[in-house]
This record gives structure tokens, C-alpha cells and sequence, in this order.
């Protein structure tokens, strides 16, 4: 069996958790990296939830690209359905990316599914900021979770303008919100 690519463009991308023998920077046209999604255990409550990424339409995405081995094609999706599809807020796609200097390859990838609960919709600076500010969940306390996606994009050479936008509205003085 052939290798596959996997994309990432969150957590994904500093922690893939799976055994893959390459990693190139990819675009993925289409889509988008956004705070779309309502956080009800991990960095929110359902009386408080707070936002996490995930790949909206519109626009495109620089994230990760990996190469797995077709052997653990098996071992490595049914590790990956464990860890995004908890609550069905994304759908499994096999979408084409561009990789960085090279050709578009298949990659798979999960998306929003926007007639889902969790769905926040399409969220300007002000507003994404002002769901996380004060949301904290199992995982702690969601003004971290955005700082920190932003110090690793920044320490992988990828800029995401709005996330550090949204990262620069949280770093403001408290009751700015």
C-alpha cells in the first residue's frame, strides 16, 4: 500500500501523534483556519463554552502536510477518528493540498460540519475574543489555548493575521473585552 498524507493545521502540527516518515508545509485552497467551533469540555463548559479551531470554508490554510507509510494506514486513521471525531463536530475529507515546492497531493483532513451544535459560525476579531476571554474547560483556560497555537505557528514560520489578531485583542488589559 502507497503512503498517504495527512493535513494538519492546528494541534495536529506539533502533535501529530502518529508515526509518518516526511513533513512538508501545504496549503489547502478552500478552506480556512478560524475559532468556529463551541468548546463544551475542553477549554469550555456548556454554561461557558469556549472556541477551538477548526477549517471553515473560505479562503485557504498553510498548514502540515504528513507522509504515512500505507502500512499503519489502519492503525494511523483509526487514531486520528478517536481524536477529532469525539463529538462528529468535524467530517473525515480527503481534500487536495499543495505542497510546499512540490506537487498537489491528496490529504486527509477534517473539517467543520456547519449544521452541527457546535458550529460557532463565522466569528470577527472582537467576537471570537470575547468567547474565549474567561472560558476555561478540562484542558485549561481558552486564552491559553489561543496564545499558544500562535507561538507555535509562529516557531513552524506560518501566519495566521486574524488568530494573531484574536491572540492581540486577549494579551489587552482585563475588562477590555
Amino acid at each position: 500500500m502507497d503512503n498517504f498524507w495527512v493535513f494538519g493545521y492546528g494541534s495536529l502540527m506539533w502533535r501529530p501523534g502518529f508515526a509518518h516518515v516526511e513533513t512538508r508545509k501545504a496549503r489547502l485552497f478552500g478552506y480556512r483556519r478560524a475559532l468556529c467551533i463551541h468548546s463544551h469540555v475542553h477549554r469550555g463548559t456548556p454554561d461557558r463554552p469556549g472556541l477551538v479551531l477548526g477549517l471553515d470554508r473560505g479562503g485557504s490554510c498553510l498548514g502540515l502536510a504528513f507522509s504515512v507509510p500505507g502500512e499503519l494506514a489502519e492503525e494511523v486513521i483509526a487514531y486520528l477518528r478517536e481524536r477529532e471525531l469525539v463529538t462528529n463536530v468535524y467530517l473525515e475529507r480527503r481534500l487536495p493540498v499543495r505542497l510546499e515546492g512540490g506537487p498537489v497531493v491528496e490529504a486527509l483532513t477534517y473539517v467543520v460540519d456547519r449544521t452541527h451544535a457546535q458550529y460557532a459560525g463565522r466569528l470577527d476579531v472582537e467576537h471570537a475574543a470575547q468567547r474565549v476571554s474567561g472560558a476555561v474547560g478540562r484542558s485549561g483556560r481558552n486564552e491559553d489555548y489561543v496564545i499558544n497555537t500562535v507561538a507555535h505557528l509562529k516557531a513552524l514560520g506560518i501566519r495566521d493575521h486574524w488568530l494573531e489578531a484574536v491572540a492581540a485583542r486577549l494579551a489587552e488589559p482585563a475588562g477590555s473585552l
